[in-house]
């Protein structure tokens, strides 16, 4: 029996047709046996380690295959994950029969062999690969790519990720020395579904980076995907935007920060990586819209896709691009527009029903020149956005108007709807904001509590009251114990806040400006759409109320009531005195009149009547008289 090292061949499907009856002939497609993926660990042996990564250690490994006439050594790459209890285990291995099945045939994406138990760790063997992305970068003068090679190399990668996207895989951990190259010099995507195989199943450590990606390369929804998510395609968007900056630039996002540090740039300050200069207009705004911190408004990776394989022929004809500099990611406004990735993804058909689309954070009713209407009509131009003809009732001609004015209305909602559950759950919150709704009626929810979006039926649903950005809100009185840590007043009573950034969630992002803190401590509180209610001077009764609510717009309004009442009690006691001292002044004084048989002092006259007194002279008091005097 012959014994030779052979490199692992993929097994892959293939189709072949099956001869029961001359009439009918049945197609059947063989593939290997979901079983198979599971190895004997006495079949892996293990060398040495060549990586350790978030999730574990990667090991060189031989695994022995035997048959009846040889026996095959392939040389494989093992992934040890962290060690998982018991119970969460068998959890991993059933989700791994999934992920092995899907991610068979899709392309640009590392083989797996299968999955082993050693020493009590969960292995995921794959293939071998001799190198990486982030390997050939290290060799090269500077540390970066060229633009071409980045191209390809990200063409290649985003057929692999939207392979896998397209099987409900979200890979969570782009990076590049996760990103294989073959033997032809081709991006392989090498690490897939760990993520997704320990989303949701606690470790052993409680680390949120270890378990859902590489703090460098995270999105602010993978931070605290149950508060701050949902995590959907988008996020791999993100990851994969910071990965060819530092392909172009040799430069580690967020180099020399700590976790604690990233978690305060990325999520609370909202900063985006640098992305150098000179690149084409189109790969430059897609990079844009990578960093944006609402998911909605981030490309798809078929987005992205599309707009490489574009701008690598125009990279290619007009030379080379070098001389890269860097500048910040201008801030976006949250008052801003929609961007073309998020209004990209209302595809309009002829018959769907559509009504005007509303500026984003405007809580003021619009006067919608579409309220409701059908689509009869599309029109294309690559030059210009796209154009659809709306009859809407009672105008007789259909109305010619842009796409991006309209949005898709199905079963009475449109995606950025709020909505209600009709059946609420105590593990999540019962309102959240409608991502999508498809034709069928099928739905995604962003809860908060679910780290992933929600999937259901729009029967399931009823619209819940909108919030907006600057409404302030305040707990509800019925609520006793909130999700969220919330501030009270100095009374016991909740204090009211400001929305300052809603999440695509639903979680709502609150500063108090009528509370005086000092730096960024305590400077802004996360709230339950559904614990919370609005305030306006309209739903506050009385004057009090009023001015209650009035103190919470700034910090500084009651210390200027205070300064101002000062000043008028000081103003009406300055006028007040000086009218009284001026009447003292204008008031007539009777005259001293000397005459004969009177005292010199005027306390008696000479007829005996008492007059009125007046203060002796100073020769009085001294005992000195008139004649001494002279």
């Amino acid at each position: 029996m012959a014994s030779k090292v052979v490199p692992a061949q993929p097994v892959t499907p293939f189709e072949f047709e099956l001869y029961e009856d001359p009439d009918h002939l049945r197609t059947v497609i063989a593939s290997s046996n979901q079983s198979t993926h599971r190895i004997d660990p006495a079949k892996l042996k293990l060398r040495h380690r060549i990586g350790r990564g978030p999730f574990g250690d990667v090991w060189l490994a031989t695994h022995h295959q035997s048959t009846e006439d040889y026996d095959e050594y392939h040389e494989v790459a093992v992934k040890m994950l962290q060690p998982l209890k018991e119970e969460h285990m068998r959890l991993v291995l059933d989700k791994f029969d999934g992920l092995f099945s899907k991610c068979q045939g899709v392309e640009n994406v590392c083989f797996l062999h299968g999955i082993s138990v050693m020493n009590g760790k969960i292995c995921i063997v794959m293939k071998f690969y001799e190198g990486s992305i982030g390997d050939k970068m290290a060799l090269l003068k500077g540390g970066k790519l060229t633009l071409p090679d980045v191209l390809r190399y990200g063409i290649e990668l985003a057929q692999g990720i939207a392979g896998l996207h397209a099987k409900e895989i979200l890979v969570l951990n782009l990076k590049p020395c996760s990103f294989l190259l073959n033997e032809n010099d081709q991006a392989v995507l090498g690490d897939i579904g760990i993520p997704y195989l320990l989303f949701g199943i606690p470790l052993t450590s409680s680390d949120m980076p270890r378990r859902l990606g590489t703090p460098n390369y995270m999105a602010p929804e993978q931070w605290q995907p149950e508060i701050r998510g949902p995590i959907t395609f988008e996020t791999d968007s993100w990851g994969f935007g910071c990965s060819f900056v530092e392909m172009l630039t040799g430069v580690l996002p967020w180099c020399g920060k700590s976790i604690e540090e990233i978690y305060d740039l990325v999520v609370r300050k909202q900063e985006k990586p640098h992305i150098p200069e000179g690149l084409p207009p189109p790969i430059e705004n897609i990079l844009l819209g990578c960093f944006e911190y609402d998911l909605r408004s981030r490309p798809l990776m078929t987005d992205i896709l599309r707009v490489f394989k574009s701008s690598q022929n125009a990279v290619f004809v007009d030379g080379g691009w070098t001389g890269f500099g860097s500048r910040t990611i201008p801030e976006k406004s949250s008052g801003a527009g929609y961007t073309e990735w998020f209004l990209s993804k209302d595809h309009l058909q002829v018959g769907d029903m559509v009504r005007s689309r509303r500026p984003p954070n405007s809580c003021k009713p619009e006067n919608m020149d579409v309220p409701e209407g059908t689509v009869v009509g599309l029109e294309h131009n690559p030059d210009r956005d796209g154009f659809v003809l709306v009859s809407v009732h009672g105008i007789h001609d259909p109305l010619r108007l842009p796409v991006s004015t309209l949005e898709k209305v199905s079963f009475g909602l449109a995606a950025g709807d709020w909505v209600h559950l009709k059946e609420e759950n105590n593990k999540h919150s019962p309102v959240g904001i409608l991502h999508s709704i498809n034709r069928d009626g099928s739905v995604a929810v962003g809860f908060i509590g679910v780290e992933t979006l929600w999937k259901g039926k729009s029967s399931e649903l009823q619209m819940a009251e909108s919030y907006f950005v600057g409404q302030f809100v305040r707990l509800k009185t019925n609520v006793l114990s909130p999700r969220f840590e919330w501030p009270r007043k100095t009374g016991g009573s909740w204090a009211s806040g400001k929305i300052w950034w809603i999440l695509p969630n639903g979680c709502l992002i609150v500063k108090f400006p009528g509370r005086f803190t000092i730096g960024q401590e305590n400077s802004s509180f996360l709230a339950d759409p559904d614990e919370v209610e609005v305030v306006s001077f309209n739903t506050c009764p009385g004057v009090f109320k009023k001015y209650q609510h009035l103190e919470d717009f700034h910090w500084a309004v009651r210390p200027l009531v205070i300064a101002l009442g000062i000043f008028t009690a000081m103003k009406v006691g300055f006028f007040t005195g000086k009218k009284i001292q001026r009447s003292r002044v204008n008031r007539p004084q009777g005259n001293a009149v000397q005459s004969k048989g009177q005292y010199m002092d005027g306390q008696t006259s000479g007829d005996g009547s008492n007059q009125a007194w007046f203060p002796p002279s100073v020769k009085n008091i001294l005992g000195v008289s008139p004649a001494a005097a002279r």
